[in-house]
């Protein structure tokens, strides 16, 4: 046998997505290349690793007991690099992260300087729904969660990064003259909503609730990009954070249409478990955040208040 660690790695992936397309966007491959190795890896085994039935992708038994040795081996792989670069006094490990979808508008500001700093350190970020994020806290799969709903049924600790404002946003299509409308206006328009458990239909049902508005839902969509290319196309308003629409702003694809009590607010967080002991490089990064944070907001989104201030 002549299997690589990349086909390892490939295949530990299409096991754990059972996706082909999910795991080259994972892996930030091509399909085609994914598919590519994926043969290369089946054709040194007699035994097949997976099977199509229809138009999904199935592990077949001896294909996941494949993938736990792959799991191992490449486990062993990290470490000696871990080893390699300690042994040359750089801070190293992997720190792992799951992140809420809207997140990644946020996240990687907060990680590229660290990272940049201490090369020696991998990360593992998941960027995924926010059941699932919770889930991988949860099961201690992760250092940290970056959220902005903090989940009530665990026992966390955490470090609030920067304000999260939604904003009710429409197309250009209809134009709205008030510098402010009443509340009630969400009773006369079509709203497209996020998927149960996200944080960010969590806001604003909890706005709309408290408010006892008898709104109209037209659609539901599993990310904040779908809800987005909704309203662009003209489906519907949907109520949406700021810091994930500020290029369609400035190229005037969406509006913001002023509403009274507005914008609604939460707090982005990066949280853990409580009483989670840190490896190294999860202590030298929260220390960096308890450092840098400030500087990071006033360098990377300064651009939200001056855009509140504009407003």
């Amino acid at each position: 046998m002549n299997y690589t660690l990349h086909q390892l790695q490939v295949f530990l992936k299409i096991t754990q997505t059972q996706s082909i397309t999910k795991a080259a966007e994972e892996l930030h491959l091509t399909q085609p290349a994914v598919s590519i190795q994926l043969k290369n890896f089946q054709d040194q085994f007699d035994i097949p690793l997976t099977e199509l039935v229809g138009r999904r992708l199935f592990i077949t038994d001896f294909g996941k007991e494949i993938a736990q040795a792959a799991e191992k081996i490449l486990h062993e792989v990290h470490a000696i690099n871990y080893k390699t670069m300690a042994y040359k006094g750089q801070l190293t490990g992997r720190l792992k992260i799951a992140s809420v979808s809207t997140g990644k508008y946020v996240m990687p500001y907060f990680l590229s300087d660290f990272l940049n700093l201490h090369q020696g350190i991998e990360l593992a970020l998941d960027v995924t729904n926010k059941s699932k994020v919770v889930e991988s806290l949860e099961q201690n799969e992760v250092d940290f969660a970056l959220v902005s709903v903090v989940p009530e049924h665990l026992q966390i600790e955490q470090i609030d990064l920067m304000p999260n404002r939604l904003y009710l946003v429409g197309n250009m299509d209809q134009q709205f003259q008030r510098k402010s409308y009443d509340i009630s206006l969400l009773e006369a328009i079509p709203l497209i909503y996020r998927e149960k458990g996200s944080g960010t239909r969590h806001v604003m049902e909890k706005f709309i609730t408290q408010h006892h508005l008898p709104v109209k839902k037209k659609l539901e969509l599993t990310s904040n990009e779908a809800v987005k290319q909704a309203v662009i196309a003209g489906l519907g308003f949907s109520i949406m954070p700021l810091i994930g629409i500020k290029n369609n702003l400035h190229d005037g694809e969406l509006q913001i249409i002023p509403l009274e009590g507005f914008p609604i607010q939460s707090t982005w967080s990066l949280i853990w478990l409580k009483g989670k002991k840190f490896s190294p490089a999860a202590s030298a990064y929260l220390a960096f955040l308890n450092k840098d944070k400030d500087r990071i907001i006033q360098q990377k989104f300064s651009w939200l208040e001056h855009y509140k201030a504009a407003r």
